[in-house]
């Protein structure tokens, strides 16, 4: 007899999550056994339910899929993870990678594509979107370091320099410092550009 995979869901909109859970759950092999709608509840869910594979959206309040793959990845090494994102952005894949996941794919695969993954990477193999793969060699790394991504994130809501400093507790030529670099890495002529195509690159 077939052993069945237990999967762990975490989406945050019910619909997709819902309509996810109903395509595996027509495998005779996989079994949906929690489903989550926010990254920080993650962890508690996987060890409550012993899952083999947990599959994870990129963006989710509470934590994103990739800092839940990184927590996954440091507490339960045996775990799975198979990151699903509805964004193919090359920078997305490196990251997840680096924090451990097992496989990346687009959300608008084929049903089969997604099972096929969950069975793969329980048998040790690695599953990557191709066409992402390749963007990602293309893109090269992040050029980026975590304070500049942290300061431009939060420039995205168009804040002031005084605004984000009180924020991330940080002086304002701090502030302005680290947003000049980002600017100046990113070839781009101010904070909104940096903070465009540092999204589109899947670098925040």
């Amino acid at each position: 007899m077939t052993r069945t995979i237990k999967v762990l869901l975490a989406e945050d909109q019910s619909m997709v999550r819902e309509a996810l859970a109903a395509l595996l759950g027509l495998e005779d092999d996989i079994e949906v056994v929690a489903q989550v709608a926010r990254g920080d509840e993650v962890l508690a869910a996987a060890r409550a339910h012993a899952v083999d594979v947990a599959l994870l959206d990129i963006e989710m309040p509470g934590a994103t899929g990739i800092e839940a793959a990184a927590q996954l990845s440091r507490e339960l090494p045996e775990l799975k993870v198979v990151v699903l994102t509805t964004f193919g952005r090359p920078g997305y894949l490196r990251s997840a990678m680096e924090a451990g996941a097992d496989a990346f794919l687009v959300k608008d695969a084929p049903a089969a594509q997604l099972a096929e993954a969950v069975r793969k990477v329980l048998a040790g193999e690695r599953v990557i979107d191709p066409t992402l793969a390749a963007a990602a060699l293309a893109d090269g790394a992040n050029p980026l370091t975590d304070r500049e991504r942290e300061v431009l994130r939060a420039a995205a809501d168009g804040s002031t320099n005084a605004e984000l400093a009180a924020t991330l507790h940080l002086s304002q030529g701090t502030v302005r410092n680290y947003l000049s670099t980002a600017i100046q890495k990113l070839a781009v002529r101010n904070r909104a550009e940096a903070v465009r195509i540092a999204r589109e690159k899947g670098w925040l």
